[in-house]
């Protein structure tokens, strides 16, 4: 920061600037919880019976400070600070699984709500027979650190209940995956040769009002980047063709950074004889409704208040995953939960 040229380019200057404060404040930080330890310990070599309470006070609040300084080494990777993309799809199960893709996209909503974040609708295509339900939403979620915190949530998420689409009251298993992905936009190189790519325009069908509907603003693009696998992006957000197409170029980097990540991940995994690559577990959480409880099976925390869960009281989990994605700990097996 120190350099002349520093600031003749003011967006990098502005990245640096704001890592460089994140940097100075767990440095500081550190260095103030250090000199509250040894000073602790002195104190307690020399405190009497009288003193003990205000001393265990001091050594609650010391402890509070370092669970927070312990979380900072839960960010890994270059992407912790990015946007989240998150993606959420209904598995089999026709209306029960759409149903319950739409409460897990009001959670994340909720939880983006309860810490500051903004959340960027992409696109998200309804399902008629579940007023509240989705076949499928993409969001953008925006704020400090946003995938960092958001990266463990993603893999397949099971709710049982006693299902409100049955007449007969009897209890149903859902399943919908959750994919999440850091935003890259166009200043990380991820190579991506226009022949690949076709861009098709249509009439948005989402919500966004008259504007939106009646004019040609959604945006599809589709990549054949040399595999038989195509990559299809769709943005539909607004009624400005251009932008949407800014914002689905984003989505598809993000997609070929995460399919390489993935590569290299099954690579190292093969490496090293892993049968399976646990950052991208299947099955990762169990939400049972009838039985009050939701259960993480990678850590095996369990909370007792599914509605509090459901409306993104969600950070003890999300702590958790990050310090299980941390660890390498293999996840739980994902069976079933019992009858």
């Amino acid at each position: 920061m120190q350099d002349p040229t520093f600031w003749n380019d003011p967006e990098r200057a502005r990245t640096l600037t704001q890592e460089a404060t994140r940097l100075r404040r767990v440095v500081e930080g550190f260095e103030r919880l250090h000199g509250d330890v040894v000073g602790l310990a002195e104190l307690w070599e020399m405190a009497g019976d009288e003193d003990r309470d205000e001393l265990e006070a001091e050594e609650a609040r010391v402890q509070r400070a370092l669970d927070e300084l312990y979380r900072e080494t839960l960010f890994q990777g270059e992407h912790v600070s990015r946007a989240a993309i998150v993606t959420i799809k209904p598995g089999a199960g026709g209306t029960e699984s759409s149903d319950w893709a739409g409460m897990l996209l009001r959670m994340y909503r909720r939880y983006a709500e309860r810490n500051d974040f903004k959340v960027e609708l992409l696109d998200a295509v309804g399902n008629d027979a579940a007023p509240n339900g989705i076949d499928y939403a993409q969001i953008i979620v925006r704020g400090e650190r946003a995938f960092g915190m958001l990266q463990a949530e993603g893999g397949v998420h099971r709710l049982v209940r006693v299902s409100p689409f049955d007449a007969q009251n009897r209890r149903h298993t859902s399943f919908a995956s959750v994919e999440v992905m850091p935003e890259i936009d166009d200043d990380y190189d991820v190579a991506i040769d226009p022949k690949d790519i076709r861009v098709d325009v249509y009439r948005s069908s989402g919500p966004g009002g008259q504007s939106v509907n009646t004019t040609d603003s959604a945006v599809r693009v589709v990549y054949r980047g040399g595999t038989p696998d195509e990559i299809v992006v769709t943005c539909q957000d607004g009624k400005s063709q251009i932008k949407n197409r800014e914002k689905a170029m984003t989505v598809l980097r993000s997609r070929l950074w995460e399919r390489e990540e993935r590569r290299r991940l099954d690579e190292q995994l093969k490496a090293r004889g892993d049968q399976k690559a646990i950052e991208w577990g299947s099955q990762i959480r169990s939400y049972v409704l009838d039985k009050q409880y939701v259960k993480d099976h990678r850590t095996a925390l369990m909370r007792h208040d599914p509605d509090a869960v459901l409306d993104g009281d969600i950070q003890d989990l999300i702590w958790a995953g990050l310090e299980w994605r941390v660890s390498g700990t293999p996840a739980a097996s994902g069976a079933a939960d019992g009858p």
